[in-house]
């Protein structure tokens, strides 16, 4: 049971990934795409019947992780302090720079909201896949099993590290590289005329520089995280995720100029697979440490196998509920949001 809750966790982070990912892409670039007021009106149309739909996700992902993992949810929200409350802040500014942008009609007024909008975006992107990369890399976990990290020391992977090191920057770069690319491919799909050449632009541009961080970010961690390789030897199943990664990237560019949606797809496709890959990397850890021996793995950070069970008899529903919701309002969206259109 314990191993079936990781990977429902990390199906849940996933699809968060796939669906918040394009709304941080968005966000990125509200002022690379949009030239204007009503063209970043525009972009903020495209995401706002879904933005705080998509953040459910997230906010399951915690509530599975404390009932299901609550030594994992104690030791990781102590160990990761700091960051966390960076990452609360910003979900904050993200939000209140949607909601609030609107309530007065000053220039400077929205001018400042657009940028915390963007800034935020630009942050979370960084920050979670920084994160990602701590879990894949190792935690400095004492004989006790907790640890506390830093925002950064000397950028080093050593037996002590912090938030922030070469490895996990790479990660984070990476992570913000491919949500642009997931949220340019987005625009492509949703909006009309200079927003989607803009967009396509971006796509360009953007998807050779995410292949070559996609292969420095796989032989760094590969040699920072040697269970990775292992872990594909032990379970040769998980070649399907690295593979799904790979074939996403391809069609991201194989469909961005004239199949918006497939190339979209292929997007998602690729952010599932890359979650998938560090899920794999610290299978069967709940979290891998630094120094071998001292790891919290999934037996030791789980509940009660009785728990687990009863928990299907809500989590099922409530997914099923969740995935139900977004079904809905992402096939009523309209095809395409035009410049300059009444929101109302």
């Amino acid at each position: 049971m314990a191993e079936l809750w990781f990977w429902l966790l990390a199906l849940m982070l996933a699809v968060y990934a796939v669906l918040d990912g394009f709304d941080f892409g968005v966000g990125m670039l509200h002022f690379v795409v949009a030239k204007t007021q009503a063209e970043r009106d525009t972009l903020l149309r495209s995401i706002g019947p879904v933005w705080d739909g998509n953040e459910v996700w997230l906010v399951a992902a915690g509530g599975t992780l404390f009932a299901a993992f609550p030594a994992l949810y104690a030791t990781a929200f102590s160990g990761f302090y700091l960051p966390l409350m960076i990452v609360l802040w910003l979900l904050f500014f993200r939000a209140l720079g949607i909601e609030l942008r609107h309530q007065l009609h000053s220039p400077l007024w929205r001018h400042a909201w657009d940028v915390a909008f963007s800034g935020a975006s630009l942050l979370l992107a960084v920050f979670f896949g920084a994160a990602l990369g701590n879990l894949v890399r190792g935690l400095p976990l004492d004989e006790r099993g907790e640890f506390f990290e830093p925002l950064w020391t000397d950028f080093r992977v050593e037996e002590v590290t912090g938030i922030l090191d070469w490895y996990t920057v790479l990660v984070g770069v990476t992570a913000t590289v491919a949500l642009a690319l997931h949220g340019a491919l987005w625009l492509s799909l949703k909006t009309d005329a200079e927003l989607r050449d803009r967009a396509q632009v971006v796509v360009q541009r953007a998807w050779p520089a995410l292949v070559v961080l996609t292969a420095l970010t796989t032989v760094a961690s590969a040699i920072v995280q040697p269970r990775l390789l292992g872990n594909v030897t032990r379970y040769p199943v998980g070649l399907v995720l690295p593979l799904l990664a790979l074939g996403g990237l391809v069609g991201a560019r194989a469909f961005a100029k004239r199949r918006p949606l497939p190339a979209f797809l292929s997007s998602s496709a690729f952010v599932l697979g890359l979650i998938g890959c560090a899920a794999l990397a610290i299978f069967p850890n709940a979290l891998p440490a630094r120094v071998p021996g001292r790891e919290l793995t999934l037996h030791a950070a789980a509940a009660a196998t009785p728990t687990l069970s009863k928990m299907l008899v809500w989590w099922l529903p409530g997914m099923l509920v969740a995935a139900a919701y977004s079904y809905v309002i992402y096939t009523r969206l309209p095809r395409t949001f035009l410049t300059g259109e009444d929101p109302h």
